[in-house]
């Protein structure tokens, strides 16, 4: 304290209580909510407080140029310069006074709070009554933790929990973008805002919504949650929509609190086509977890205009739903499921839940466990088909009955465990698989150019049950020559039984056993070359593999082993198959150089180049099985093809990807994948390449290429254009195709863009669709789309 005037027999500490006192009425006043229920059971009345000898409970400081107490007027006052410091509170005023008498407490002079959220408080005047329940502000400011702000020539407090403040203007951010002084673009202006604490509301009363100071919309009266309020019943923002067979739409949602932790948002849309379609979200959050189920559905006035298509009928809806929920610290449990009456809804109706660009839907319910050492999945699958079946007459047989060929597991379970301790100096894990799963029709492909036919997938019911333990040991010796000797043992047992009436070749109703003792030795030698601009990895790398003959080849189903991409990535894999059902036998020696660049502008480089050799035995890569994997791979030949990969980071705004697989003859690319990643000043882009020469052995008569690119253009401060391109090289040919303008800054955002999609299916027009969003800071996100199909 600078200065004190005090009468004789009162004491400083008299003074300091009385202080604390108001700094306490004054921020309850200000309708900070959280001090308000710290300060009312602490100080039930001004007057009675000003005569105990007690001080408030936590410590407080004064700091002021004096500090006055006028016994005539039976008012203590606080002047020149005030700080007071009350727990995580702050009050900076040029004068506080507590008037007994009167019992007001009053602050003015550039009056500023700061409670402990941040909130922070200003205004010309503050005048309280002192038991904290009314008030008046002059000139206040109210910019809350949120950085949004309430500006008003007075605001009022009644009741203990209503302020009101007339002329009013809201701010949806304070020094936006954070630039000091910068206003948003956009603010709601009212004769009167009135903010209820106990309701966390605020409702503007004859409000206008300017947009650059132009008043654009007027709405007599507006309720909307506070900043406070993290869930709050309302109408959430309204999405209009437009199809051509839909015709013009609006979902108007409403969002609904049932309890702290149960809501419900009801999303009815209409449609001038095909009327009312309903929709309802129910949310449940428990002690374990959280689940919610969405149930959507309409009776279509007009279904002749989805003709020629599943959603061809009167009433077409959905049920999906999906939980999450916890059993223990490491063990979790939920499900992921949806459905529809039929393949279409989810697209035509804009649902979520039909995954975009996917062709089918996965329902999943999964048990998951993990721990330092240990993890184990389990997952039941379903997939529900959103593609059409062609209707074309001469269809080939992979086009039709797509539902029907999809597969339901029941289940597959998926169990890894590392040993605790080194065993014989190495590493000691266990993987076990089990699959069962269960198929309706058989899922064939047939050959454009000859009678031909590759199996997709079998009809009927098949099992398995895999374990595979490996041990392996890393030694590097004196003269950094690494050796990683390897043995492994795997077993399956195979339950096959497949449809009577199309068997395919695969065993019927047969158990089937199988062993696959493997050992190995990998050797790398790096070797660290440094100079003045860098530094550099060489190393070779060669792993030998023994091993026997893959058996019960063919004889039964393969449903997760079809996927087979061979490259530096897969390179120097024990078992190149990607899954369970097949297991590559005999031996084989894989060879690589790997280079690994790092130098002194910052520039990195990495490139791996090899090739596998298979030494003796049954290649599995060229055995023939009705699923032919393995063919046209680059390993159905003693040598392989030769396989690269290459990756450069400029350190100057340009990433460069890529990887390549040559023919093993004539060096030929048989696959190229690349990638350029880069920025420039306002320009940021994308561009991909992919080719894949024709597979006749496996039905695939053409040459594959496209090269796909994406871009971003700043024009300006907040200001941006982007697009995205699809280009088929060998049909010179625009596969999809994007463009868009966009505005993001913290309190807007504003984008449009344009689409062409060309992927349907034959004989289908082009899909064309403008999408636009618009995003209000605290308000809330609108968006909406409309199409043409031509």
């Amino acid at each position: 304290m600078r200065n004190s005037v005090v009468p004789q027999r009162r004491t400083t500490r008299r003074g300091r209580a009385l202080a604390s006192v108001a700094v306490l009425a004054i921020l309850a006043g200000a309708g900070v909510d959280s001090f308000a229920q710290v300060a009312e059971p602490a100080t039930p009345s001004l007057a009675n407080l000003a005569t105990s000898a007690k001080a408030p409970e936590g410590r407080m400081l004064v700091e002021a140029d004096s500090l006055v107490y006028d016994i005539d007027a039976d008012s203590i006052s606080a002047v020149g310069g005030v700080v007071i410091y009350y727990g995580a509170y702050t009050l900076v005023a040029e004068r506080v006074e507590v008037n007994r008498s009167t019992q007001r407490v009053t602050a003015s002079g550039s009056v500023e709070i700061t409670d402990p959220a941040g909130n922070i408080v200003r205004g010309d005047t503050i005048d309280l009554s002192d038991d904290l329940r009314d008030g008046v502000i002059q000139a206040l400011e109210l910019v809350t933790e949120q950085r949004t702000a309430f500006t008003a020539t007075s605001a009022r407090r009644t009741d203990g929990d209503v302020t009101t403040f007339e002329n009013g203007v809201y701010l949806p951010c304070v020094d936006c973008d954070g630039v000091k002084g910068r206003k948003p673009v956009w603010q709601i202006r009212a004769n009167r805002i009135v903010h209820r604490q106990g309701e966390r509301t605020v409702t503007f009363e004859k409000a206008r919504f300017e947009f650059l100071g132009v008043p654009i919309a007027y709405v007599p009266v507006l309720t909307q949650p506070d900043p406070t309020a993290r869930r709050k019943s309302g109408f959430l923002f309204p999405s209009p929509t437009y199809s051509s067979e839909r015709g013009v739409g609006l979902q108007v949602p409403y969002f609904h609190v049932l309890a702290p932790n149960m809501d419900v948002t009801l999303s009815p849309a209409v449609y001038t086509r095909q009327g009312l379609l309903g929709d309802i979200e129910f949310r449940h959050r428990l002690m374990s977890g959280a689940y919610s189920i969405q149930v959507a559905g309409l009776h279509q006035a007009d279904p002749n205009e989805f003709a020629g298509t599943s959603g061809d009928r009167d009433f077409r809806g959905s049920v999906s739903t999906e939980g999450r929920f916890t059993i223990n610290e490491r063990w979790d449990w939920g499900w992921d499921l949806a459905v529809a009456t039929d393949r279409s809804f989810f697209d035509d109706y804009d649902r979520d839940e039909g995954g975009g660009d996917d062709d089918d839907i996965v329902n999943d319910i999964h048990l998951t466990g993990v721990d330092a050492r240990n993890r184990f999945e389990g997952h039941v699958y379903g997939f529900f088909v959103t593609q059409e079946d062609s209707t074309l007459p001469d269809a080939p047989e992979q086009d039709l009955n797509l539902q029907e060929k999809q597969p339901f597991a029941h289940p597959v379970i998926d169990h890894q465990v590392y040993a605790d301790e080194p065993v014989a100096g190495g590493e000691l894990s266990i993987t076990s698989n089990f699959t069962s799963l269960s198929r309706t029709n058989r899922d064939i492909y047939e050959f454009e150019t000859s009678d031909r036919t590759r199996l997709r997938g079998a009809a009927g019911t098949f099992s398995r049950a895999s374990v595979d333990a490996l041990w392996r040991r890393r030694i590097v010796d004196s003269l950094g020559q690494v050796f990683t000797p390897f043995v492994s043992l795997r077993g399956d047992v195979m339950f096959s039984s497949p449809d009577a009436a199309d068997r395919v070749g695969l065993e019927d109703n047969e158990i089937g056993v199988r062993a696959m003792p493997t050992a190995g030795l990998e050797y790398s030698y790096p070797v660290l070359v440094e100079s003045s601009i860098g530094s550099s990895v060489i190393e070779p790398i060669a792993q030998l593999i023994v091993r026997p003959d893959e058996t019960e080849t063919g004889d039964f189903s393969n449903e997760d082993a079809q996927s087979l991409v061979f490259d530096t990535t897969t390179l120097f894999d024990y078992d190149k198959f990607s899954g369970y059902d097949r297991i590559e036998g005999g031996g084989r020696l894989n060879l690589g150089l790997r280079y690994t660049g790092r130098f002194v502008n910052g520039m990195s480089v990495t490139g791996v180049v090899g090739q596998s050799i298979h030494l003796f035995g049954e290649n599995s890569f060229s055995t023939d099985t009705p699923y032919q994997t393995g063919e046209e791979s680059g390993l159905d030949h003693d040598a392989s093809d030769y396989v690269a990969s290459l990756s450069l980071d400029t350190a100057r705004g340009f990433l460069i990807g890529g990887s390549a697989r040559f023919d093993q003859e004539n060096g030929e690319p048989n696959r190229v994948d690349g990638q350029l990643i880069g920025y420039a000043g306002r320009f940021t882009g994308m561009l991909t390449y992919a080719f894949i020469r024709s597979q006749p052995d496996i039905g695939i008569d053409d040459d594959r290429s496209e090269v796909q690119a994406a871009a971003n253009l700043h024009l300006a401060e907040h200001w941006r254009l982007f697009g995205a391109t699809r280009f088929d090289l060998e049909n010179e040919t625009f596969v999809r195709n994007a463009v868009g303008l966009a505005y993001d800054d913290e309190a807007f955002s504003a984008s449009i863009s344009y689409s062409e999609d060309k992927t349907r299916a034959t004989g289908e027009p082009t899909d064309r669709t403008v999408y636009f969003r618009l995003g209000l800071r605290t308000l809330g996100d609108a968006s909406g789309s409309a199409d043409a199909l031509n």
